[in-house]
């Protein structure tokens, strides 16, 4: 294995097998970067940011103090807002082609997201300002493949639309005092997995926390689904190189496994009704032992959970959900494009990159020396052995723009009872298609 930065370097080979476009040639980005005013002054002006870190996670502790020497060095001032991640995903397209729009917002990556709207015109081609600040020198080929997109959308190859500066993916919180009382041991295989789900609905527990309303029921679909899929699979799935097939013995496990976890109190059928926070307050309140989501909980787990916790990946599993960290990306409509270059390099100096390794995060160009925190170090640490393992596969939700929605909506008749399996999987082959269609022709 070759050396790396902290985190990603050169161990990250996802786009080699994933995207054999990926951040092929050059960007044929309009205007040069001798456009670029890498000092610009801000007196008198106010930068808009929109973002969906929470105060106490390791991005949005990061990113206050980058707003604040964003503004001793700029003398610009900061309007910090803060959306939830629905009021962004679901709002984007109408806001960034109106007066409204922000001068950098935190966006999702991928097809349905930020390549939906780079294919609008509504995202800034920023090559002109990733040559002249060198941005591509921090970020290796499988974190630059989300930040690409074709004329089309698709991610991989094409102009520069965004910046990821930390990576992220999706594995198990545990409540270690609850396991402790039972005499639990961390899961190695699903088996072992489901007998762990098993023991804590025997002492009348329901274990997993979990929310069908929004992302994380269906980042654990996704995960069963690719307990035996291989990278093609994956390949296929999110690039449309071959058709997807949502009756295929993955699918068809993974939605048969969610179900029979249902049946048996493993989930509960209120998590219907239930947001991704909601499912996240459940696991801080120590109600569910178990929480199935993404990296970027892990800093407001540190500061919010009396209980003594830790983390592992899914028993078994060689793919898991993962990929860069979200974007930042500047609409088309903003009239300081300079300044908000700015902000996003200095997202990307050390002294940032450092504070978020060191807060729970995991960074694209932190100094390896720097990040001291220990439970960091076990966060990190697991990222880099899925990444070793070509283990990033992205999210489900990814390849179709609605394809988000539909996925939670389905998910939500599977939990209820309203849809047999059969029918779910039906449901979405359809919008999978329908999107895809969309987008691909």
């Amino acid at each position: 294995m070759g050396q790396r930065r902290i985190v990603v370097g050169s161990a990250l080979a996802l786009a080699a097998t994933l995207l054999v476009t990926a951040c092929s040639g050059g960007s044929d980005s309009a205007g040069s970067s001798d456009d670029i005013d890498t000092a610009p002054k801000g007196e008198g002006q106010t930068l808009t940011v929109w973002t969906y870190e929470d105060k106490t996670s390791a991005m949005g502790i990061a990113w206050e103090e980058a707003m604040k020497k964003f503004t001793e060095e700029t003398g610009a001032k900061v309007d910090f807002q803060l959306k939830s991640f629905e009021q962004i995903n679901q709002s984007a397209s109408q806001v960034l082609n109106s007066d409204s729009a922000p001068d950098v917002m935190e966006y999702n990556k991928g097809n349905a997201t930020s390549g939906l709207l780079s294919s609008q015109g509504l995202l800034t081609d920023i090559g002109p300002a990733v040559k002249a600040y060198g941005w591509a020198d921090k970020l290796s080929s499988s974190l630059q493949t989300t930040a690409r997109y074709s004329d089309t959308g698709v991610m991989g190859s094409g102009n520069w639309y965004g910046i990821p500066n930390y990576g992220e993916y999706v594995q198990v919180y545990y409540n270690k005092d609850l396991f402790k009382k039972y005499d639990l041991e961390v899961p190695t295989t699903l088996d072992e997995f489901t007998q762990v789900l098993q023991t804590f609905k025997d002492k009348s527990i329901t274990p997993l926390a979990e929310s069908a309303q929004e992302y994380p029921l269906g980042q654990l679909l996704y995960q069963l689904a690719l307990m035996n899929a291989d990278r093609k699979w994956v390949t296929d799935y999110q690039t449309y190189t071959a058709p997807a097939d949502f009756h295929d013995a993955n699918w068809t496990a993974a939605a048969n496994t969610l179900k029979e976890w249902v049946d048996k109190g493993y989930i509960s059928k209120s998590s219907t009704g239930q947001k991704a926070q909601d499912a996240g307050d459940a696991f801080i309140a120590g109600t569910n032992p178990i929480f199935f989501s993404g990296s970027w909980w892990y800093g407001n787990f540190t500061t919010s959970n009396k209980f003594d916790w830790g983390t592992f990946l899914f028993p078994g599993a060689k793919l898991s959900p993962g990929s860069s960290g979200n974007l930042w990306v500047v609409p088309e409509n903003s009239d300081a494009k300079d300044l908000a270059y700015k902000f996003m390099d200095i997202t990307m100096s050390p002294e940032i990159q450092n504070l978020l390794g060191n807060n729970g995060g995991i960074p694209v160009a932190a100094e390896p020396d720097a990040i001291t925190d220990e439970k960091s170090k076990d966060l990190i640490n697991n990222f880099t052995t899925l990444n070793d393992q070509d283990g990033l596969a992205f999210y489900p939700d990814w390849p179709a723009p609605t394809f988000y929605a539909d996925l939670n909506s389905s998910l939500q008749e599977l939990v209820n009872g309203s849809k047999p399996v059969d029918a779910v999987l039906d449901q979405l082959q359809t919008d999978y298609d329908k999107g895809v269609k969309e987008i691909d022709g």
